[in-house]
C-alpha cells in the first residue's frame, strides 16, 4: 500500500473507523453543514447513477412506470393510518411556516409569525399517504388496475445517530407503490419486486443475500407482511438491503380507494410498496472493500478501466496515447468505461494508490519498454495480481477479465457469508457466539416476548424467516416452547 494511504484505518483495528475513513478518502461523500445529512460527491453519485439506471430498467421490464409526488405531506394524511403514523411519528420533520422576514436590527432573518400554516406539512419520511390520496382520483374501475408506479426521490427521517449511506436524516431512494384488484395479485407483486432486488444485489452488486419475510415486530409500519433481502458485511453483521411490503387494504381503506369490479360492485384495492436506497452504497463498501480501499464490482464501477502511461517526455506520451486510442474505442464500443490518465501533476505511484483506493477494477500500465515490446502490465483490483500481456487482443482480454472479477468477488462474498451461517439450538452458546458476528438459524416460538428478550440480552434481532431453507418443527432455544421454523438472527446495522 502506497504511503499516500497510510492514514486509512485497518479493518482489523477498527472496522467502523475504516468504513468512515474510506467513505471520505475515496471521495464518495462527506458530512454537510446540516447535522445528520451528507453531501454525496461526484464519484459516490456516479455509483448511485449506475445503480439507479439498472434498477430503473429492471422495474420497467415488470411494467412499472415512473412518476413524482410532492415532498410535503399534510399532517392530517399521516393520521389516517394509525399504525403507519405511529411508526414514523418520532422521525418526522415538520414545516410550520411559509415565510421569513428581516430582523429589525438587520442582523439576519427570522420566521414571520404571521406566516403560520393552517395545517403543518411533513417532509416525506415515505410517500404512502400522499400517493394513496392521489390514487383515489386515478382508480375507478377494474380497468384501471393494476396501477404500477415508482418514484426516485429523497426522504427525511430525523436520525440521532448517523453514518454516511447507512443511516442519514436525508437519503436518496426509490419507492414503488402499486394497486391491485386482488390480494393474490398484490402478494405476487410484492414477492416479484423482492426477487428484482435480490437479482440486482447478486448480479450487479455481487452481494449475496438471504431472502425472507420479517417478523411482525420488524414489519414496515402499516404492512401485513414485509419481505426483505439481508446481506452480511465483513464484520458479520446484517444489513437490510431492500424491502418489499404487502400492505393489504390498509391504505385503500384509510383513503377510501375503491374500484368497481366486473360485476359493477365497489371493492377496496390491494396494495404494495417497495424500496431501496443509497444504503446500497454502504453495502458495496462493507461487503467487498479491503485495507487498500474500495473494491467495486465492475458492473457498477464508474471507471472500469484506467490506463496510466509511464513516459519520459511528451514524445513518448504521444506514442503511448496513439497505441491506446483504438483500444479505448474498442472498449467503449463494448460498453466499458475507460479513463486515460496522462496527467503530469501526480506521480505514477500516487495514481496507482488513488485508483486502488477508488476501486477501479482494472489498471493498464505502459512504460517505454512495454511500448517497444507491444506489451502492457495489467492489474486486477480484486486480487491485486499483475501480469504483463501482449497488446494484441487486449480489449477482449480486459472485457473477459472484468467478467471474471465480477464473478470472483461475488463468490468470495458468498463463501464468507456461507461460512458464517450457523444452526444453533443452545441459548448460552448463541449469546457467546453472536459477539463474533454471523447469521444464526435458530428456532423461534413466534412470540414478541421471546424476540424482545433476545434483542435486549444480545443486541441481535430476528432478520427474517428465510425462504429456500428446508424447515422442520423444533424447540425455541430461549423459551423452550414449540417452534414451527428457524429464523435468521443477527446483529445488524
Amino acid at each position: 500500500m502506497a504511503k499516500e494511504l497510510k492514514d486509512l484505518t485497518k479493518r482489523a483495528d477498527n472496522y467502523s473507523q475504516w468504513y468512515n475513513d474510506l467513505v471520505v478518502k475515496a471521495e464518495l461523500a462527506e458530512q454537510s453543514a446540516v447535522r445528520g445529512c451528507m453531501v454525496i460527491k461526484p464519484y459516490g453519485y456516479a455509483i448511485w447513477e449506475k445503480m439507479q439506471r439498472q434498477l430503473d430498467e429492471m422495474f420497467k421490464q415488470t411494467g412499472v412506470q415512473n412518476a413524482y409526488f410532492p415532498l410535503l405531506i399534510p399532517k392530517s394524511f399521516l393520521s389516517k393510518e394509525a399504525e403507519h403514523v405511529e411508526g414514523f411519528a418520532k422521525e418526522c420533520a415538520v414545516v410550520t411556516h411559509y415565510r421569513l422576514r428581516a430582523k429589525e436590527d438587520k442582523s439576519g432573518v427570522e420566521v414571520d409569525p404571521a406566516a403560520k400554516l393552517e395545517e403543518e406539512l411533513i417532509i416525506r419520511p415515505t410517500s404512502e399517504t400522499i400517493i394513496w390520496n392521489t390514487y383515489k382520483n386515478w382508480i375507478h374501475s377494474w380497468r384501471d388496475l393494476p396501477l404500477l408506479c415508482n418514484q426516485w426521490c429523497n426522504v427525511m427521517r430525523w436520525e440521532m445517530r448517523t453514518r454516511p449511506f447507512l443511516r442519514t436524516s436525508e437519503f436518496l431512494w426509490q419507492e414503488g407503490h402499486t394497486a391491485h384488484a386482488t390480494r393474490e395479485e398484490a402478494e405476487e407483486e410484492a414477492r416479484k419486486m423482492l426477487k428484482v432486488y435480490a437479482d440486482f444485489a447478486e448480479k450487479w452488486m455481487a452481494v449475496p443475500v438471504v431472502q425472507g419475510v420479517k417478523s411482525e415486530t420488524e414489519r414496515f409500519a402499516g404492512a401485513l407482511d414485509t419481505y426483505t433481502i439481508e446481506a452480511m458485511m465483513q464484520d458479520g453483521k446484517a444489513l437490510q438491503s431492500g424491502t418489499s411490503h404487502f400492505l393489504g387494504q390498509n391504505f385503500a381503506k384509510a383513503f377510501d380507494v375503491t374500484y368497481l369490479n366486473k360485476e359493477n360492485k365497489p371493492e377496496y384495492v390491494w396494495a404494495t410498496s417497495w424500496g431501496v436506497s443509497t444504503r446500497l452504497i454502504g453495502a458495496l463498501i462493507m461487503t467487498h472493500s479491503d485495507d487498500n480501499g474500495l473494491v467495486l464490482p465492475p458492473r457498477l464501477a464508474p471507471v472500469q478501466v484506467v490506463i496510466i502511461p509511464i513516459n519520459k517526455g511528451d514524445e513518448q506520451l504521444q506514442a503511448i496515447t496513439r497505441k491506446f486510442e483504438p483500444i479505448m474505442d474498442s472498449l467503449r464500443a463494448m460498453g466499458i468505461s475507460v479513463k486515460f490518465d496522462g496527467s503530469d501533476n501526480k506521480r505514477p505511484g500516487f495514481k496507482f494508490a488513488d485508483y486502488e483506493l477508488k476501486g477501479v477494477p482494472v489498471r493498464l500500465v505502459m512504460g517505454g519498454r512495454d511500448l517497444e515490446n507491444n506489451t502492457v502490465e495489467v492489474m486486477r483490483r480484486d486480487t491485486l495480481e499483475k501480469e504483463t500481456v501482449s497488446l494484441d487482443g487486449i480489449a477482449e482480454y480486459v472485457a473477459q477479465l472484468l467478467e471474471d472479477i465480477q464473478q470472483n468477488i461475488f463468490e468470495k462474498a458468498r463463501k464468507y457469508r456461507d461460512d458464517r451461517i450457523y444452526e444453533c439450538d443452545n441459548y448460552d452458546e448463541f449469546k457467546e457466539r453472536i459477539k463474533e458476528g454471523g447469521f444464526f438459524l435458530c428456532h423461534w416460538d413466534g412470540t414478541a416476548e421471546t424476540e424482545a428478550k433476545i434483542k435486549e440480552e444480545t443486541q441481535a434481532t430476528i432478520r427474517c424467516v428465510p425462504f429456500g431453507y428446508e424447515q422442520a418443527p423444533g424447540i425455541d432455544m430461549v423459551s423452550g416452547k414449540p417452534s414451527k421454523c428457524r429464523v435468521v438472527i443477527a446483529r445488524s446495522y
